[in-house]
């Protein structure tokens, strides 16, 4: 059974839906949880459930880093932050993984810090999972590397594929840089280069895809620098909710609202697919140990489902499959 620290007080909505995607955790995964912030507030919300008490503590922490605050500054400073002791107690081992809702700027900054990176990774990338027509593929880097090197997006697509063939279950993924057109030629200069790389690499990469062929699913690890892919996911994010609004709009008005009872879970079907909730997170990958960035509005459904994403990380042993990747 592993054990993950969970940042209480990181969030929108934090303490009380992140303290409720704890206690659901316990009671759905096989995992225990060390929730980690001001140990008064965290108790008083733990007091309204009932869970298994010996699969729930909690550390106290006597600071809150905000999002308003600067992360190199905020994560030196602020020690007795509920983030920065839980990402101690990650390098510490007294955890496996760590999972926070809090400011992104500051937990990138500070795994790399208290955590580490794996050797050989010179820049730790987060990987976000797309909703495809066929599934997920893996958007990395989804927002923790603006400016980045040919080198770097090579290391990205290669942790991508540990990553997609061990958590998702795709066999040898196929692996395509983000471009303006599919030809080998298109492209600025590090998408050029980072084509090269890859082409002579022993990843199944496919060449270029463009942004509007995402949604198909045809490519398994979806590789671009952090400002592209930022942009693709909140995109991707914004369009999906905006779509399903239309579309409920449109058949619960006139003729047509007679066919949504009958639309009903069909359409469920598809807004679960959608949900950021359902992945819980975007998994830090790089660093020596698993360190997951949930959306700062998150419920306690995101939080539950980012702390089974961390079982399965684990069980799956990724960081060490990453370490052989980058040494091959």
């Amino acid at each position: 059974m592993i054990k993950v620290a969970v940042d209480a007080m990181g969030g929108d909505n934090a303490p009380v839906e992140i303290v409720k995607g704890a206690v659901e955790a316990v009671k759905e995964l096989d995992v225990k949880v060390v929730l980690v912030g001001i140990s008064d507030v965290i108790n008083k919300e733990l007091a309204k459930y009932s869970y298994d008490k010996d699969r729930i503590s909690v550390v106290n922490a006597t600071e809150v880093i905000g999002t308003d605050e600067s992360p190199t500054v905020a994560i030196r400073r602020k020690k007795d932050s509920s983030m920065v002791v839980g990402l101690k107690l990650v390098k510490e081992g007294e955890v496996s993984a760590f999972v926070s809702a809090g400011s992104t700027g500051a937990l990138l900054t500070g795994a790399i810090l208290h955590v580490g990176r794996i050797e050989g990774i010179e820049r730790p990338a987060l990987g976000t999972k797309l909703a495809t027509k066929k599934g997920y593929s893996l958007l990395i880097d989804s927002g923790s590397n603006v400016d980045c090197k040919p080198k770097y997006l090579e290391q990205f697509a290669k942790m991508g594929s540990v990553y997609v063939e061990n958590v998702i279950g795709i066999k040898d993924p196929k692996v395509a840089i983000v471009n303006i057109g599919a030809e080998k030629e298109k492209g600025n200069a590090l998408t050029k280069e980072t084509y090269e790389l890859l082409e002579n690499s022993d990843l199944n990469f496919v060449g270029n895809i463009e942004a509007r062929d995402l949604p198909n699913g045809d490519v398994n690890v979806v590789v671009c620098d952090g400002f592209v892919g930022n942009v693709i996911l909140k995109f991707s994010e914004g369009l999906g909710l905006t779509l399903l609004k239309i579309v409920k709009e449109t058949i619960t008005e006139g003729i047509y609202k007679f066919a949504a009872a009958m639309l009903k879970t069909p359409f469920k079907a598809i807004k679960k697919r959608f949900d950021p909730d359902e992945i819980g997170g975007a998994a830090f990958l790089g660093v020596k140990a698993l360190v997951v960035k949930a959306h700062g509005s998150s419920k306690s459904k995101a939080i539950k489902n980012a702390i089974k994403q961390c079982e399965i990380f684990v069980e799956n042993d990724i960081v060490k499959k990453i370490e052989q990747k980058i040494q091959n």
